[in-house]
């Protein structure tokens, strides 16, 4: 999405496979003749579009002076600890946590945040994947048992308080190195079973006050990190206040909805900040929802006769919670946007969409 961002800007884009470090293109997915050191020192501008990489190829690309964001950025968003020591630093309210290094020391975390926790692995944990819950303190004993199994101290445990929040909000937003900053509105999250799979933008019910308070957050943590391109900060909301679930220093799942339902999408404005162009516009052009199809195979496309339906096809081998794609519908209202959803279930195959029905009702009665 970010190389077919960038062919109108007549900028091409080409991959690393951190894996085994050959270069490909990243929309036919062949493998490109060319070695990873002739790579970094053609190249004008080298960025990530996940966290999960080896340090020792960050250091590589990092000594050519073109990686954005940088090492320090990346590597946070890839640690826990890191990342709730930086929170820490610039006193960015967040869920209250502990970090545990021996299983032993999950009882003096029940006993200072409360029986009922989600314990995180620090790294490497994505869409439910390194997480686990603990509902009531006579389960402890066979979690630890099961926890024991992991090396601690090579890959600590955040453990933090389960917060009765009142919805999840995120954040998304760019920089770029002269520090101009361009902010979406702040979209509304759903998730299943620790994955995403609706996005609302812009999030209703939300005021200049809220916009405000996550903006200040975000310009905190992009000022210290020195931050270029896509950022995007998760938060819980309480009432009036956001607290920081995590940070992404990347293009991001919740701002896929850019891609029809803003002036510029933020894979071209990563690219725009990283390549030192002007940042795009980031005007809002109709309501959105984002819809993950995550799991399902390939299926007929008749949806697309929807009116502002978009599909967005990755082309992947399908296993289960793999992110297959996505939809962005588009509407004049939050209301049509809700009818928009119920007739695109019409269409898919609903145990693959849990929360698009509800959603959809949810939305109809704004």
């Amino acid at each position: 999405m970010m190389a077919l961002s960038g062919y109108p800007l007549g900028i091409s884009v080409q991959a690393v496979d951190v894996v085994d470090n050959k270069i490909v293109d990243p929309v036919t997915k062949h493998i490109i003749n060319n070695s990873l050191d002739r790579v970094i020192e053609e190249v004008n501008a080298i960025t990530v579009e996940f966290e999960s990489i080896p340090e020792d190829l960050l250091e590589l690309v990092h000594g050519s002076g073109k990686l954005k964001p940088s090492v320090e950025a990346i590597l946070t968003g890839a640690d826990r600890v890191r990342e709730k020591k930086l929170l820490e630093k610039l006193e960015i309210a967040n869920c209250p946590f502990e970090i545990v290094t021996d299983v032993e020391e999950l009882d003096a975390a029940v006993d200072k945040l409360g029986e009922k926790l989600i314990i995180k692995a620090s790294r490497d944990g994505y869409d439910g994947y390194g997480q686990w819950r603990l509902q009531n303190q006579s389960d402890l004993p066979e979690l630890k048992l099961k926890l024991s199994k992991l090396n601690l101290h090579k890959v600590p445990l955040i453990v933090e308080k389960m917060l009765n929040f009142d919805r999840e909000l995120s954040l998304v937003a760019v920089r770029s190195s002269k520090g101009d900053i361009a902010y979406y509105p702040l979209a509304e999250n759903l998730h299943y079973q620790g994955q995403l799979h609706v996005s609302i933008a812009p999030a209703p019910k939300v005021d200049e006050a809220l916009s405000q308070q996550a903006q200040e957050i975000f310009n905190k943590l992009a000022e210290s990190l020195d931050y270029v391109g896509v950022l995007a900060v998760e938060f819980f909301q309480i009432g009036e206040q956001l607290l920081v679930n995590e940070i992404a220093p990347r293009v991001h799942n919740s701002g896929h909805w850019t891609m029809q339902g803003s002036d510029t999408c933020q894979f071209e404005n990563h690219l725009r900040a990283v390549r030192g162009l002007p940042l795009g516009s980031t005007k809002v052009t109709s309501p959105t929802a984002m819809i993950n199809i995550i799991g399902c195979k390939d299926f007929a496309r008749d949806m697309l006769s929807i009116p502002g339906c978009h599909l967005h096809w990755y082309g992947k081998t399908p296993r289960k919670k793999r992110k297959m794609g996505h939809f962005n519908l588009c509407a004049d209202n939050y209301a049509e946007l809700g009818n928009t959803m119920l007739a695109l279930a019409e269409y898919v195959p609903i145990e693959y969409f849990p929360m698009l029905k509800d959603e959809a009702a949810r939305l109809l009665k704004l």
